[in-house]
């Protein structure tokens, strides 16, 4: 069995040990108050990719790299946010809720802005790149998203209704049994890709640092300026950080034959998780206390 099974099962997992924890009133209340969806949606359908763009310019990126950062700030947000914002006590049903809004999205915003990046920075022209960007997988894609992350959830949640006592005795150990999975999934990365990030990661790697803080801490910014709760706020910061870096690296892989546009994705897919581990860390952190004045 090889990793192109093993990390789904791996994710799919994952996602079904988030969904033991949630009900469908969670979602329910997503859609109720959806100040956070919006502000979400737009972090990251505009943060992202205008982040991505600042940050190349900002960091003087050579045009491939350039382009392959801005191709990975198109992507929809990745399956393991949900799983990040269930572990720092954020609302899993919003981040859940972005990943596969934000995935069906990307079916029209994606193509556009990679054929942008690619005939502005990567001395693409345009009309070559449209007719290779625009094979994008639009049924692996879905597929990915349903099989991964919303098929898990929902049986996690079924889980939670028609058997309450059990999943309430397996809950904790299924988590560790993600968390374990997930730093698998992480050494994993950094291991299949090892030369590819170490070759580059003085020429890419502040940029992508840059990014990952700049879209984090935008999309806790927004969600606060919207009036939403820390819950909410921890939700929208993850989904716009941790973006789907291995639908990047297909297209510049398996489409364009080009690593070079791969390269900026490679890196980010091990930088966003030190990110997002670290507003993990915050995030767990109880409130501090108000001082009662006497």
């Amino acid at each position: 069995m090889n990793v192109d099974v093993l990390l789904p099962l791996a994710l799919a997992f994952i996602m079904f040990s988030v969904g033991l924890s949630l009900r469908g009133a969670d979602f329910g209340a997503v859609f109720a108050r959806p100040a956070g969806l919006a502000v979400g949606l737009a972090g990251q359908l505009l943060l992202v990719p205008l982040a991505a763009l600042a940050v190349a310019v900002a960091a003087g990126l050579p045009g491939p790299l350039a382009a392959g950062l801005l191709i990975l700030g198109a992507c929809p947000g990745g399956a393991s946010s949900g799983f990040l914002t269930h572990l720092a006590r954020g609302n899993a049903a919003l981040s859940i809720s972005l990943t596969v809004i934000s995935s069906l999205a990307a079916l029209f915003t994606f193509p556009l802005l990679a054929h942008w990046a690619l005939g502005a920075f990567a001395d693409t022209p345009l009309a070559a790149a449209v007719g290779e960007v625009g094979q994008l997988p639009v049924g692996r894609l879905i597929g990915s998203v349903l099989l991964v992350t919303t098929l898990p959830v929902l049986l996690g949640m079924a889980a939670r209704r028609f058997a309450p006592g059990a999943s309430a005795r397996v809950e904790r150990p299924v988590g560790r049994i993600a968390t374990a999975f997930f730093a698998a999934i992480v050494i994993g990365t950094f291991a299949a890709h090892r030369n590819t990030i170490l070759d580059n990661l003085a020429a890419v790697g502040p940029a992508t640092l840059a990014l990952n803080f700049a879209v984090m801490a935008g999309g806790w910014w927004l969600a606060r300026l919207a009036g939403c709760g820390r819950p909410d706020r921890v939700a929208v910061a993850m989904e716009c950080g941790l973006q789907n870096a291995g639908l990047a690296i297909f297209v510049a892989l398996g489409l364009l034959h080009r690593p070079e546009l791969a390269v900026a994705a490679v890196v980010y897919a091990l930088v966003m998780n030190f990110g997002a581990l670290g507003l993990l860390f915050v995030a767990r952190r109880p409130p501090a206390a108000v001082p009662v004045s006497g």
